[in-house]
């Protein structure tokens, strides 16, 4: 049994530190930061963002280090909410034990006993919030759909940047076993990002799982099951230089048309962003939007006055 611990070799930044998860016998490696407790913070957690990072990315990306300002961690942290960057299942630690990655059903399903673990352990507020990035972004919505948060931790909304219905791309063009797909598309324009983004994104990038690029090519056939199953508020997010997919309005219109059962679907545009849109000058426009859409879906929690 993989037990929640804090890792002694990873220094702790920011009020960010690095656990270990047990995603039923996968141990699940994690960025965690807590609101602190004094006299002028919340103390406990209002809520709990769980991050999900993009495929050949790993759990840093939400806690850009080139500028201040850019982490969704130590930002989370300040406004009150507990902030849980997960390595997803194929990613980090469960590396070795899943060499080839999961599917989305199985990535579902890991990511439900890693929370579960993680709420047994630690104040989660009013419940969680998932916020993801591209490929995460389609783990999201399959754990939304199969209703997967943690006992005794409602799922609150979704959060989604970089992911949509139908690529931009076509399939010989989709990341494979010779790299992670086109630089510009993944990046956009070097002005989009601080200087320093590119040395420091090495420790950041990570091998994408076998079982994961096989998968990505079905998810324009998935795509319209899983939506129609998500029950929470969805937020969807376009970054202005995104190339990966259509978010055309007919696209657009086809996308939001799908979610018949979530009680709201907002979609945006962001600008002067691309695609790594947590690792650009726009992070923390992102986040802040991000963060005020949980605010919103909080507020839906209070009683009527």
């Amino acid at each position: 049994m993989t037990t929640t611990t804090s890792a002694p070799a990873a220094p702790r930044t920011g009020g960010v530190r690095r656990i270990v998860l047990d995603g039923a016998g996968v141990p699940i490696s994690a960025l965690l930061a807590e609101p602190e407790p004094g006299p002028d913070s919340f103390g406990a957690p209002r809520a709990t963002v769980v991050a999900l990072h993009g495929g050949g990315m790993s759990a840093g990306y939400f806690h850009g280090q080139a500028q201040p300002g850019l982490s969704l961690l130590t930002l989370g942290a300040r406004l009150g909410f507990t902030v849980l960057s997960l390595d997803r299942p194929g990613y980090g630690d469960s590396t070795a034990r899943l060499p080839h990655g999961q599917t989305l059903t199985e990535q579902s399903d890991t990511l439900r006993a890693a929370l579960a673990d993680f709420s047994a352990r630690h104040a989660t507020g009013a419940g969680l919030f998932l916020l993801a990035h591209s490929y995460g972004g389609k783990l999201a919505l399959t754990a939304a759909a199969r209703d997967t948060g943690a006992a005794g931790a409602p799922l609150l909304g979704l959060d989604v940047s970089g992911c949509g219905q139908e690529y931009a791309v076509g399939p010989e063009d989709l990341p494979g076993s010779r790299g992670h797909g086109h630089w510009t598309r993944n990046w956009g324009a070097l002005r989009l990002y601080p200087p320093g983004t590119f040395r420091a994104s090495g420790a950041l990038v990570a091998p994408m799982p076998e079982r994961e690029r096989a998968e990505a090519l079905r998810w324009p056939g998935l795509f319209p099951e899983v939506a129609a199953r998500v029950r929470v508020p969805v937020r969807l997010t376009f970054a202005e230089y995104e190339s990966w997919w259509r978010h055309d309005e007919a696209a657009l219109a086809r996308l939001t048309g799908r979610f018949t059962a979530a009680p709201r679907v907002l979609v945006e545009r962001l600008p002067d962003a691309g695609h790594n849109i947590s690792l650009g000058l726009a992070a923390r426009t992102y986040h802040l939007r991000a963060l005020a859409f949980l605010e919103e879906c909080l507020a839906t929690l209070r009683p009527e006055v």
